[in-house]
């Protein structure tokens, strides 16, 4: 059975109930399922759900963004940081120039060390999404053979 491409739009909430993000007024999200496109926990929860349905998805933090892994945090020297200028607990940046080198939080900073998360942001955070599934269609050949979906009627080329 091919997989499905599944459009929706969603409301992110922390266990608190805090909005930590939405797809309200902005354009809804198109995805290949198993793609990896989204976390593997709500692309597993949405499967086989009938366009038209709004639900709520729980999603563990092991099928969202993972577990914290304290082996993540390290401190290094100031002068290794890539960043020139004031550096502030909070700032985030990218490792290095290749677009799939870590992110990191700097979480504490002195005179010479500075202390680094590479921890995604929701790292052991269980999250709830508020789903309307707005169409649910078999994904093309084309979809399957680029691994990710190409609109909402399929026919979106590709870059």
């Amino acid at each position: 059975m091919k997989p499905n491409v599944v459009i929706f739009t969603y409301t992110l909430r922390d266990p608190a109930g805090r909005v930590l993000d939405t797809s309200a007024g902005g354009e809804p999200i198109t995805y290949l399922e198993g793609a990896g496109q989204i976390i593997d926990g709500l692309d597993e929860q949405l499967r086989g759900i009938a366009a038209g349905t709004k639900t709520i998805i729980q999603v563990p933090s092991a099928k969202a963004y993972g577990e914290r892994d304290e082996s993540q945090v390290q401190t290094i020297k100031r002068a290794l940081i890539p960043i020139e200028g004031t550096l502030n607990v909070g700032d985030r940046f990218q490792t290095d120039t290749d677009k799939h080198a870590p992110v990191v939080s700097v979480v504490a900073l002195d005179a010479d060390n500075v202390t680094l998360d590479a921890n995604h942001a929701l790292a052991g955070v269980d999250l709830t999404f508020e789903v309307e599934v707005l169409a649910v269609r078999v994904a093309t050949s084309a979809e399957l053979q680029h691994g990710h979906a190409h609109g909402a009627d399929g026919g979106e080329h590709c870059q």
